[in-house]
């Protein structure tokens, strides 16, 4: 049954959304509907599909699927994530060359795009508030400056992002892992 439930969760993520970061609402409330996950197990699933390579649906179905019900869960996860996107492709493909000039998909996609960024816009707050707030309700002043500053790197130096989530993981390890350690409070 979880293997069922895997694979039409995953599809209907895959379905339902447009990939990268629009995929992130969708997974939060799936995993929350059916307690696969918490909602830091969630900021970390989504920082670990960030820093992984692949696309980040895919890297969250693995490692859900492998969490919930082993490797055959994460196997049951990729293929329902991946059923959506080899249907539409073969639908589009087949169909493109006779709509690809259509009002109406151009009317279409100026309404998908807004919903996208909505959708990203409540990611932020989300995942905002479980990276600057504490479970205690304080502010993490080191996860702002961590932010800020690869912020900064980002738009200034241009650095790459697995750069930059690179520097942030070894910042955070520092901050809150060895500082901590060392007697260093924050």
């Amino acid at each position: 049954m979880i293997y069922l439930q895997l694979f039409i969760s995953f599809m209907k993520i895959g379905f339902t959304s447009f990939g990268g970061m629009s995929m992130i609402p969708l997974i939060l409330e799936e995993m929350q509907t059916h307690g696969w996950m918490s909602s830091e197990d969630l900021s970390n699933l989504v920082a670990i599909a960030e820093m992984t390579p692949g696309p980040l649906g895919l890297n969250c179905a693995t490692f859900t699927g492998t969490q919930t019900a082993g490797p055959l869960g994460g196997l049951i996860a990729v293929l329902g994530v991946l059923t959506p996107a080899f249907t539409l492709t073969l639908l589009v493909a087949a169909f493109f060359e006779k709509f690809k000039d259509s009002a109406v998909v151009r009317t279409i996609m100026g309404f998908v795009k807004p919903v996208c960024i909505a959708m990203l816009m409540g990611v932020l707050v989300t995942l905002g508030r479980d990276t600057f707030w504490a479970e205690g309700g304080g502010i993490l002043p080191f996860s702002i400056l961590i932010s800020a500053l690869m912020m900064f790197i980002l738009v200034r130096f241009k650095w790459s992002v697995p750069k930059v989530i690179m520097s942030s993981a070894l910042l955070g390890i520092v901050f809150y892992g060895i500082l901590p350690l060392a007697g260093v409070g924050h």
